[in-house]
């Protein structure tokens, strides 16, 4: 399995493309917007989007994911259904609150839970679910690569925000330590911002959560 990350919106979420070389079908996860990025990029790749993945519903992870499934015809996976909720705010409250354009609500072709898989190609990933920074916030993670899908839970070096409706620093932290620090240590795990960071380097210097 392959990945690129492709920064969008304002907030430069990290949108990840992701595809199995072996029949250059591909999944998107967390298109939050720059839509033309995205097509772009599976264009000069020679890709087949083939599935949308999104792993929680604040505006700048899945803003666009609806009108990317519509342009290539896919299903969306994800996120959990516990933020339905958020979903249903895309198109006016979030936007008003984060100042980004206004998303297109939306109900995913399939909800996910602890112990689902998802398929690109011929690839298999397992998902996580991780509530804390939103109820319904899921990870995914391709054993073969060692590669994680992270969204707002981990960061390199911080975690992510628990400030927010329904946030808790409490289930976050649960999450992380009991899903995410048990992947390996020599995991790479690709966060919703910033640089990609370690399973083992988080669990031993992350001051936020200790492994």
């Amino acid at each position: 399995m392959k990945f690129q990350i492709i920064p969008v919106t304002p907030f430069q979420q990290n949108c990840t493309l992701m595809w199995d070389e072996n029949t250059n079908k591909a999944a998107v996860v967390d298109p939050g917007g720059d839509i033309s990025k995205i097509s772009d990029a599976l264009k000069q790749r020679g890709l087949t989007l083939e599935k949308v993945f999104v792993t929680h519903g604040h505006l700048d992870h899945c803003g666009g994911a609806k009108k990317l499934a519509e342009e290539f015809d896919v299903p969306i996976e994800g996120p959990h259904k516990d933020d339905a909720y958020l979903l249903e705010q895309l198109g006016s409250e979030q936007s008003r609150m984060w100042g980004l354009p206004a998303g297109e609500p939306f109900t995913p072709t399939r909800w996910l839970d602890q112990g689902d898989e998802v398929t690109v190609g011929n690839e298999t990933l397992k998902v996580f679910h991780c509530p804390g920074h939103s109820p319904g916030h899921i990870i995914f993670f391709h054993a073969p690569s060692k590669v994680a899908i992270s969204g707002d839970v981990l960061f390199a070096g911080s975690v992510g925000r628990t400030d927010l409706p329904k946030g808790s620093f409490t289930q976050l932290s649960k999450s992380i330590k009991e899903n995410m620090y048990t992947l390996g240590d020599d995991v790479q795990f690709i966060p919703g911002h910033g640089p990609v960071s370690s399973i083992g380097y988080e669990r031993k210097g992350n001051a936020f959560v200790k492994g």
